[in-house]
């Protein structure tokens, strides 16, 4: 009886409280934004800027040699 009652107190106290927000709440969405928009600037750049040959099926660029007899 003694141990429900310290716990009820407990959840009382813990639920009339007032959360304080930590980094996560004030910042988290921000910091999640932010990343998004770096690693998408970044990945645009390497696939637009870098002169990457893409395609790189050998189909129709590669013609046999002569046969020699």
């Amino acid at each position: 009886s003694l141990l429900a009652r310290g716990v009820q107190q407990t959840v009382v106290r813990q639920a009339h409280r007032k959360h304080e927000p930590d980094f996560h709440d004030k910042y988290g969405n921000l910091v999640l934004l932010g990343g998004a928009a770096v690693f998408t600037t970044i990945w645009g750049y390497v696939l637009t800027q870098l002169g990457m040959e893409w395609g790189l099926s050998p189909v129709g660029r590669i013609t046999p040699k002569e046969w020699r007899e």
